[in-house]
């Protein structure tokens, strides 16, 4: 099944039954117990901390920081964050979860492996299962109309990410990354997203960091859960783990993973084409916010997710939906 297409027609999907594990926050260093659970139809992915009492939706908008990870947080107490949701949602997203609840009792998600595989192995060990129906006026995905560019930076090295239209009606992406470091120079790759694709193109692939650059994060209080064991760490030609790479774009394969797990926060998902250079996860959430700026740049095709302004999609975005 190729990029996100409902396995059963007008039908979503959420987990069997709950699962969850126990790790380290890459920048709290903090021991967190995550916890996937089933939702009802049309909830989306909505996460919840248990030792702070909150919850907040999967969306965009709900994005409060953008540094090194994607933070989800609440305007009215920023102090109430989730940090790097990124993998997990790109897990969910991989794997076409469309209701579920991610429970952890801290805040950030833990790490594990740097990678997406053990959200993956979590996800296929309860398995999915259909649910609800036709009676909800739904929205099945966002289907991209026209070509929306977002840019940091001037000159032919500026960082930028698009969306544009895909007459397949899948999601396809690619990205291409440039770093100074001779370990990982310059990658390129492109794939046409589906649950087999993202299991077996991206899944496994790394967070990575510069030796360089790990003390002066400590000292700002990022990356206190950071090793070798979560992270690949290159210092110039040279790849610190001792395992070596899992396969040597791994680099451009795990930003592309960061690009999925950041556009899942469209709330539904895109039927459009995504290019990129050098975009990073400000990027990516500056691109949804372009996109759902003006009605013009999407419309919403029916189906599988809903637009009653339930959580599964941003306010502006499901009232402009309603409409349509």
């Amino acid at each position: 099944m190729d990029g996100y297409i409902a396995l059963e027609t007008g039908r979503r999907r959420t987990l069997k039954a709950a699962i969850g594990c126990v790790g380290i926050g890459l920048h709290s260093g903090r021991r967190v117990q995550l916890t996937l659970r089933p939702a009802a139809p049309g909830a989306g992915i909505v996460f919840r901390r248990t030792d702070a009492g909150f919850e907040v939706p999967a969306l965009f908008d709900q994005v409060m920081d953008t540094r090194l990870c994607t933070a989800l947080g609440l305007a009215e107490a920023p102090q109430l964050r989730i940090g790097t949701v990124e993998h997990v949602m790109a897990a969910l997203a991989g794997c076409s979860v469309d209701d579920a609840m991610v429970e952890l009792d801290g805040p950030e998600v833990p790490i594990l492996d740097g990678s997406a595989s053990a959200f993956v192995f979590l996800i296929d060990c309860v398995g999915l299962v259909a649910h609800g129906g036709l009676g909800l006026r739904q929205m099945e995905a966002i289907e991209v109309l026209r070509r929306v560019r977002v840019q940091e930076g001037d000159g032919p090295e500026a960082a930028w990410a698009e969306l544009a239209p895909n007459t397949g009606g899948s999601f396809e992406a690619s990205l291409t990354i440039d770093f100074p470091t001779p370990a990982i120079g310059r990658q390129s790759f492109s794939l046409r997203l589906s649950p087999q694709s993202f299991r077996d193109e991206l899944a496994e692939a790394r967070t990575f960091t510069m030796a360089e650059d790990v003390a002066r994060l400590r000292a700002a209080g990022l990356a206190l859960g950071g090793s070798l064991a979560n992270a690949v760490v290159v210092d110039g030609p040279l790849v610190l783990n001792p395992g070596g790479l899992r396969r040597p774009d791994e680099f451009v394969r795990h930003k592309l993973l960061d690009v999925v797990g950041d556009l899942a926060l469209a709330g539904a998902p895109i039927r459009g084409r995504f290019n990129g250079y050098r975009s990073g996860h400000a990027l990516n959430n500056k691109l949804l916010r372009a996109l759902f700026a003006d009605r013009a740049n999407w419309r919403a095709q029916p189906g599988n997710a809903t637009i009653d302004g339930g959580a599964r999609m941003p306010v502006a975005a499901a009232a402009a939906a309603a409409v349509a």
